[in-house]
């Protein structure tokens, strides 16, 4: 299999790259002064560098964009406001924002929809957990996974889930978004064959302290295969989902293959 290194000495060879630009090629990071990118991430973990984007300006983004990008790496930043993303829009006006998962992104190429390589199945109980829901969803799409979407689908009207049990049950893997008691994961834990990714939202009346008691109801869930991400991180829930899709479905080769 040819690597960068292969490439970046084939066009030493060539002239097409200075000794000095191969070495800026190969550096495992890039150093921009307020932050130092990661340009191997990929190549250790499967997928590029994913950007925290809260607490970081627009000028940031866009200079931390541009340098993946530059390197070819599809390009994921996480909870970007609407007014930092107008910004970062007008500097990089390829990239798509979706609002209610509060990410933007940038693919190098847009992978075809193809249920035959299976899908994630992301689940949420209710319409307002439609925000840590929907960052789920995005975040293991731009990672390359196919996503349905089953939402508005909690315990207090539990027929509206079992609507959807015999495509819920052909996911991969489910991630699963949940509020105030926190009890959906279970439930769906207890209907599929496949690891289920519980998600606690700070969603809830009173007592619920601010997603805690969702994330100890699922913690101590009795369903067996469920996994736990922290309180509203549907990112993490999107990644592990798309870790594990990915793995599946590639019949074990390494994921960086998979990278657009």
């Amino acid at each position: 299999m040819r690597t960068l290194l292969d490439d970046v000495l084939e066009q030493v060879r060539s002239g097409a790259l200075s000794v000095a630009e191969a070495k800026a090629r190969l550096a495992a990071f890039e150093d921009l002064g307020f932050a130092k990118v990661d340009h191997q991430r990929s190549k250790r973990q499967g997928f590029p560098e994913i950007v925290y984007g809260e607490g970081k300006t627009a000028d940031h983004i866009i200079s931390i964009a541009c340098a993946l990008q530059a390197r070819g790496s599809s390009v994921l930043v996480t909870r970007v406001d609407k007014e930092k993303a107008v910004t970062v829009l007008r500097a990089c006006p390829d990239y798509i924002y979706h609002e209610t998962a509060r990410v933007l992104y940038w693919k190098k190429e847009q992978m075809p929809a193809d249920d035959s390589q299976g899908y994630v199945a992301v689940i949420a109980a209710g319409t307002s957990d439609l925000r840590v829901a929907e960052e789920a969803a995005v975040t293991a799409e731009v990672l390359g996974s196919r996503v349905h979407r089953i939402y508005d689908v909690g315990v207090a009207g539990i027929h509206r889930l079992l609507s959807h049990l015999e495509e819920i049950q052909q996911a991969t893997v489910s991630v699963v978004v949940a509020g105030m008691e926190g009890a959906l994961p279970s439930v769906v834990g207890g209907l599929v064959s496949h690891p289920v990714i519980a998600v606690p939202t700070s969603v809830g009346y009173g007592a619920h302290f601010q997603g805690l008691s969702a994330l100890l109801t699922m913690l101590n869930s009795c369903a067996s295969g469920i996994s736990v991400v922290n309180i509203d991180n549907g990112f993490g829930g999107g990644y592990n989902a798309a870790l594990i899709h990915q793995l599946v479905h590639r019949g074990g080769q390494r994921i960086e293959n998979a990278i657009p």
